[in-house]
């Protein structure tokens, strides 16, 4: 929707060191982007609210395939490749430090434990922990921006805002900082009224139709993942309706974005292995009823950590309530 020719970005806001973010000119340039953001957010999420809801997406289901799911999150994902090189290309020499680091944390540091201290049963002592697993992307993040931190503290990456590798430094966007308020509360309708347009409209509804298929492939996904199984038609359903809801709520609070399920997350399971015991068979958005007896128990997600080959590192009880 922002890439019509009505929303281009004015050719003065392109670079972000030279602009006076505080000044009134500016903050209507994004706010009044916002609100028509806001607008076509409101009406489609009311469109996937329907869908859930009525039960239309699980009716669809007997449509909705791999071979249908795969070539969704494909062309959604082809659009961002744009956006990641564009901000790969501030530095191409980070950018490869950060990928290489993911790589080695996530792949070949996968089973090095770290000793940690651990505080539990009124004691401290020390626990062995698959650091690298569970946070390859968290450290290696860290670690690149702290090496940032030393070329700029350096002087090692230049300082004129024209050259290249300027936007790497650590100290561009300080002043972020010091002018965001301590405490802020969002509310509806924060950045004025709502505007609706049928092109803006139209667009967003393309995402959510998109959104909703690439759901439904995460759901299953994720149940694979941590051993649980398909998710029925009704929890599908409820999951469609649960995500147009918290569109609907982002779009009056002015998030600027949706809700949904999301593949990377997903995918991070798949790397971290950081998924659910065995003995749990249900996700959260369905509850199973087993019985025992008289016992009536529903299961809840349990999360544990699990080796690439699936065994787990320790047993977790399935919990009932």
């Amino acid at each position: 929707m922002l890439s019509l020719p009505a929303w281009k970005c004015p050719e003065w806001t392109l670079n972000a060191s030279q602009v006076n973010t505080s000044s009134p000119e500016f903050i209507e340039e994004w706010q009044k982007r916002i609100r028509e953001l806001q607008g076509a957010v409101m009406v489609a999420s009311c469109v996937q609210m329907l869908v859930g809801f009525s039960g239309l997406i699980g009716f669809l289901m007997r449509y909705i395939g791999p071979l249908t799911i795969a070539p969704t999150i494909s062309l959604v994902a082809l659009p961002l490749f744009e956006s990641a090189g564009n901000d790969a290309g501030i530095h191409w020499g980070i950018s490869a430090l950060t990928i290489f680091l993911i790589v080695l944390f996530s792949q070949y540091l996968k089973n090095v434990v770290v000793p940690v201290p651990v505080y539990g049963r009124k004691k401290c002592h020390i626990s062995k922990f698959n650091l690298f697993q569970v946070f390859p992307v968290l450290l290696a993040l860290c670690i690149s921006w702290l090496f940032c931190f030393v070329l700029t503290v350096t002087n090692t990456l230049p300082k004129s805002p024209m050259a290249y590798g300027y936007m790497a430094r650590t100290d561009t966007k300080g002043s972020v900082l010091s002018q965001a308020p301590w405490f802020r509360f969002p509310y509806p309708g924060q950045w004025g009224l709502p505007t609706i347009s049928l092109a803006g409209v139209f667009g967003i509804i393309a995402g959510v139709i998109s959104s909703m298929v690439e759901s439904v492939g995460d759901y299953h996904a994720c149940a694979r993942l941590v051993g649980a199984p398909p998710p029925p038609k009704h929890a599908i359903n409820r999951g469609i309706g649960i995500e147009g809801l918290g569109c609907l709520l982002a779009g009056a609070w002015g998030t600027g974005n949706g809700t949904t399920s999301y593949s990377e997350n997903v995918g991070a399971l798949g790397i971290t292995r950081f998924c659910t015991s065995s003995c749990t068979r249900a996700l959260p958005f369905w509850p199973r009823l087993d019985h025992h007896g008289d016992e009536v128990g529903v299961s809840q997600l349990t999360l544990g950590p699990q080796t690439s080959s699936g065994k787990h590192l320790r047993s977790v009880a399935e919990t009932r309530m």
